[in-house]
């Protein structure tokens, strides 16, 4: 006996659930359905008990019990249901006892009584909040109701069968019992399925409920993490600039004015260029403005400026140079296509380098070198000025920090410092992604 408790116990234990979930409480709405169903189940029972007196004969047991007495059970199995989904354990119990009693008083009714019991242990399995303890409570009832069913087969099936041939292949005492106990198989298997089917359900419904919020919030996150890239984007091209052309534009007027006098075409021609710094600016602000503006993700019109890129380096180191800052550019190697993103940010990283030499460094010469290696393209640029950083430099480091997060877009390396026999380097490895000539010209 207690090894076959034990082994209840273990299997009641195996079958729970061990992740924690608690199944919530019922809502007002589930709470005022109870109540009506089992008021309407007890006037059932109560019905029920009525109809089966009214068609039993004087000797039948039924008629030894009062019908106040078959009122009370009724009521006794009945109403406990109008709590099932509040307290289901111990709905579960008293309806369970209750029906055993009933049964054991001999009234009759076994409809209604039966579909309360059904409820009973379908909403244990279904409300449970405590799995072990739940499988335990419905194993124990199962067990004892199926005693009680050995009990109530051996005292009456044999009698009626006694002196009784059916039809049938099966003799009529082995059919009755095999009837009762596939029945009541069938009725309580049927009622443990769907109460842990139903707990399934609910407990997959609330985790897709929280995957759902987990997922809201992660979207929320990614939003937010995206305006934020975005406005970092959007910060380091109008550094670029703005920077460059406005440092361009008043160290090329300082030069004006200082040989206004002395030189009038080296003036026109300085002008010229502070001309065309401004309309460069200009127009690289009315390109990113469109880029900003087109919400449809559509392609940019063929009267926007392309984006600038390795081809317009010579153009920029000649447009730095100034009275007194002389700039030369070099291309060493095969020139191969580069990506669009890869060509402007080289670009971008002269144009950054330049724009530091103007402003902090004090150079009087500046040597950009573009180099196409095997498996990358390197951009250096070195001037013989004091050097970024020093004493008397003042910069906000936005320019370095633009620059390192180009280099790391592409996966590449950044080298920034200060040469040992004077002014400063910035040298960038970008790998080389081989495109085609479409891709390179924006298309």
């Amino acid at each position: 006996m207690r090894g076959g408790i034990r082994q209840v116990a273990q299997w009641a234990s195996s079958t729970a659930d061990d992740d924690g979930y608690a199944r919530p409480g019922p809502s007002a709405r589930q709470l005022r359905w109870d109540v009506i169903t089992g008021l309407l189940l007890t006037a059932g029972m109560v019905l029920s008990a009525f109809l089966y007196r009214s068609i039993s004969s004087d000797d039948d047991d039924l008629m030894k019990i009062s019908i106040l007495e078959s009122v009370l059970w009724s009521f006794a199995v009945g109403l406990p249901l109008c709590l099932r989904r509040r307290h289901p354990l111990p709905v579960l119990l008293v309806v369970s006892v209750a029906f055993i009693g009933m049964q054991s008083r001999a009234i009759i009714e076994s409809t209604m009584s039966s579909i309360a019991l059904f409820c009973t242990l379908y909403t244990a399995g279904a409300w449970g909040r405590d799995r072990r303890l739940t499988n335990a409570a419905r194993t124990i009832v199962v067990v004892v109701m199926f005693c009680w069913l050995a009990y109530a087969i051996s005292a009456t099936a044999w009698a009626e069968g006694e002196g009784h041939e059916g039809e049938g292949p099966i003799p009529a005492h082995l059919a009755t019992v095999l009837y009762s106990t596939l029945y009541n198989v069938l009725f309580f298997a049927g009622a443990w399925y769907f109460g842990d089917a139903s707990w399934r359900q609910e407990r997959q419904r609330e985790q897709l409920h929280e995957r759902t919020l987990e997922l809201a919030r992660e979207r929320d996150e990614s939003a937010r993490r995206a305006v934020l890239a975005e406005r970092v984007r959007i910060a380091r091209e109008l550094h670029d600039v703005v920077a460059h052309h406005v440092s361009l534009m008043g160290v090329q007027a300082g030069a004006a004015r200082r040989v206004l006098d002395r030189d009038p075409e080296l003036t026109r021609r300085t002008l010229g260029v502070i001309e065309e710094s401004g309309r460069s600016a200009v127009e690289e602000m009315r390109r990113l403005l469109v880029v900003l503006r087109d919400t449809d993700e559509k392609p940019m019109g063929d009267d926007t400026p392309p984006p600038p890129g390795v081809d317009g380096l010579p153009h920029l180191l000649e447009n730095a140079a100034s009275p007194g800052l002389a700039t030369h550019f070099t291309v060493v190697g095969t020139p191969v296509p580069l990506t669009v993103a890869v060509s402007v940010s080289v670009y971008r990283i002269v144009q950054e380098a330049l724009t530091n030499a103007l402003k902090h460094a004090g150079a009087s010469r500046i040597d950009a070198r573009l180099r196409y290696l095997a498996e990358a393209v390197e951009v250096e640029v070195v001037d013989n000025g004091r050097g970024v950083g020093l004493v008397g430099s003042q910069g906000s480091g936005l320019g370095q920090v633009g620059m390192r997060e180009r280099v790391e877009v592409h996966g590449g390396t950044l080298d920034l410092g200060r040469r040992p026999e004077g002014g400063y380097r910035v040298r960038a490895r970008l790998p080389l992604v081989r495109t085609t000539n479409e891709e390179m010209a924006g298309k």
